[in-house]
């Protein structure tokens, strides 16, 4: 791929978060979203590039906005896969709350993991935790194995985890092992990413949440030298058959890192309420700031961008 692609797809990441942060703390996730997805289409449909959604906004007759299946760009250009959210977060963003972000992550064709709407069991940390935390160990495992490459006690280690019922004996084990907990209301997607940030809060992301935004974390993850594991964990049997239809054929396989994105994938984000890994917009007279980050795992290149947007000189999303 082109070493300027992911620098190019920033901008769409940017005006998809400007979009959105019109609607912070007013209560209308719909509309967040919306226009999120509108301003990303826009932006990355000028991009040169042929880019066909794999992990996108739904299935093509669920939404007509970047659903999975509809191709992006100018069509000149690389051939890629394209995982996308316009908003992460759309009730984080109506209701003024942290980590929600607009993300892109591109991969040569065929090389990001394709799977429906569902739920997967996760474990994700920065680039410490390579070759040491594994899915199949225990909670208190991988917090003793971590702690030790980390070279400090289990104490000062701090876990990133959904507040949710399903994880109520998850939470009860890491509390016992004397580790702390970041309970997430949402956006663990941000959390993930967080986890590869030394100057982070969060050594360590565990926990079921949504397929898509693994794949999206999985992306940013491997190009940040970080470690992470999946395994499917359908709510339901709809989605059990959904994965099974998408080749998904065994439901209790670990899937590491390799298998999620790409050897040379790429990622952007850009935040649109402050959280674990990127500041929000703000908003000043004429225009507004953004905080993005882009990176690129060929390379292991991670790009900070803070970027201010005077709307007199290019169109307001």
């Amino acid at each position: 791929m082109e070493r300027n692609l992911a620098l190019e797809v920033v901008r769409a990441t940017e005006a998809a978060a400007l979009a959105a942060a019109r609607f912070i703390g007013k209560g209308d996730e719909r509309m967040a979203d919306r226009v999120a997805a509108e301003a990303m289409r826009n932006t990355l449909n000028s991009i040169g590039m042929d880019g066909k959604i794999v992990v996108g906004e739904g299935d093509q007759g669920a939404t007509d906005l970047l659903y999975a299946g509809e191709i992006v760009g100018t069509g000149a250009g690389p051939e890629v896969d394209v995982a996308l959210d316009g908003l992460e977060g759309s009730l984080i963003c109506a209701t003024g709350g942290p980590n929600a972000l607009s993300c892109v992550a591109l991969a040569e064709r065929g090389k990001i993991l394709r799977c429906p709407d569902t739920y997967m069991d996760k474990i994700a940390c920065g680039p410490l935790g390579r070759g040491i935390i594994d899915i199949d160990k225990s909670p208190t495992e991988n917090l003793r194995a971590l702690a030790e490459a980390k070279k400090v006690y289990v104490e000062d280690l701090r876990v990133a985890i959904l507040d949710r019922p399903r994880h109520e004996k998850l939470i009860a084990e890491v509390r016992r092992s004397g580790a702390g907990i970041k309970l997430l209301t949402a956006g663990d997607l941000s959390a993930a990413i967080a986890t590869t940030r030394p100057e982070s809060e969060i050594d360590l992301l565990i926990g079921v949440g949504g397929a898509h935004q693994g794949v999206l974390a999985a992306a940013a993850i491997r190009s940040a030298c970080g470690a992470m594991q999946i395994r499917f964990a359908p709510r339901n049997e709809r989605e059990a058959e959904e994965c099974l239809a998408a080749g998904i054929l065994d439901l209790r396989r670990k899937y590491p890192l390799e298998e999620i994105a790409g050897d040379d994938v790429m990622f952007a984000a850009t935040g649109v309420t402050t959280g674990d890994y990127l500041r929000g917009v703000r908003f000043f007279s004429g225009g507004a700031m953004s905080n993005s980050v882009v990176m690129r795992s060929k390379t292991r290149t991670i790009r900070f961008i803070e970027a201010i947007h005077h709307f007199d000189f290019k169109p307001e999303y």
